[in-house]
């Protein structure tokens, strides 16, 4: 599942749509994947180098067991090269401290030590060290926790149909409308992230949708129009779309960051499509939850914390509407 065999010599990294094609001693576009003496070797396995309990909300997942902790962590490396990325001192670097070694079985045994409910591979690219994420994953879905992914959407068809058992959610960066601007600029492809989002949806697995808002490069109306629509049309009215504001970094230090006005417009566009639930971070409003039917404020947020959760058994506690999300 994690790489096939081209030639006597040479593998095939099948972990992202990359689909790397290593020589002996090869490392791939993410930096932590090799073909060693023939094999696949993920060499970030074992090694993680961020690691936090936080609030799910911050993931963000909005409809997925709100209030609760999750463990998070990251590795190094990734397969995008994005120049606003917020983590790049790790996703960028390709040097891996061996000295920091946690096995599956620590981190399950961790994630409940601190009583979260769930873990999340995050920080960097999750799929780029999806041997190590499948080991852990499998093990806490066993103990009862679930599992999150919060990742750019480059996953391969055959990494999603195995996550299918035993991720849980996942939040997927939208990062653009523009496939020339992911091609040049990212180092990915927007038709393979809508492929991935589609196919993540159809699997089951719950999905909310991240784009970070960057005036001047994804912000247009025709460009917000186009994920809105999209989200509204081929994954689900139901599916949160999460609007965050950018703030100058990495190698985008000179752009300025984004107004509240654009979040505001970029809100209006989300519903006019049709979306439930649009939610706006990076910036001082309020995040709540509202029934979509009768307006009735059933998750009361103030940043990260829940301050009120009035949904009983996932419905809507004046009219009884379904909201769509894991709950329990």
């Amino acid at each position: 599942m994690v790489y096939s065999r081209k030639e006597k010599d040479k593998i095939v990294c099948l972990l992202c749509r990359h689909y790397c094609h290593l020589k002996e001693g090869q490392v791939g576009i993410c930096g932590i994947n090799k073909n060693e003496n023939g094999e696949h070797k993920n060499l970030v396995y074992g090694h993680p180098v961020a690691l936090h309990v936080d609030p799910v909300e911050k993931k963000p997942l909005y409809h997925f067991l709100p209030g609760t902790k999750v463990l998070s962590f990251g590795t190094i490396g990734c397969n995008f090269k994005c120049p606003f990325c917020q983590n790049w001192d790790i996703s960028q670097e390709q040097e891996v401290n061996k000295n920091i070694k946690v096995t599956p079985e620590q981190m399950v045994s961790l994630a409940l030590e601190q009583g979260a409910k769930s873990i999340a591979y995050t920080y960097n690219e999750p799929t780029t060290f999806y041997p190590y994420a499948k080991d852990i994953g499998v093990i806490a879905k066993a103990k009862g926790l679930k599992n999150i992914f919060v990742s750019n959407g480059y996953e391969s068809p055959e990494v999603i149909e195995d996550m299918a058992s035993w991720v849980d959610a996942a939040n997927i960066d939208l990062k653009s409308w523009k496939d020339e601007y992911y091609k040049k600029s990212l180092k990915g492809g927007l038709e393979e992230v809508k492929d991935t989002l589609k196919r993540m949806v159809s699997k089951g697995i719950w999905v909310e949708v991240t784009t970070l808002i960057i005036e001047g490069e994804n912000d247009s109306d025709e460009d917000l129009k186009g994920m809105a629509s999209f989200i509204a049309n081929e994954l689900g009215k139901h599916v949160p779309w999460h609007l965050s504001a950018f703030f100058p970094n990495y190698k985008m230090l000179d752009h300025e960051s984004t107004k509240l006005e654009t979040l505001l417009r970029a809100e209006k566009i989300g519903k006019e499509a049709g979306l439930k639930y649009v939610y706006l971070g990076n910036v001082p409003l309020r995040s709540d939850t509202h029934c979509p039917n009768c307006n009735e404020l059933l998750i009361d947020r103030t940043g990260y914390k829940i301050d009120l959760n009035k949904l009983q058994n996932g419905h809507c506690p004046k009219c009884n509407t379904l909201i769509e999300g894991v709950w329990k």
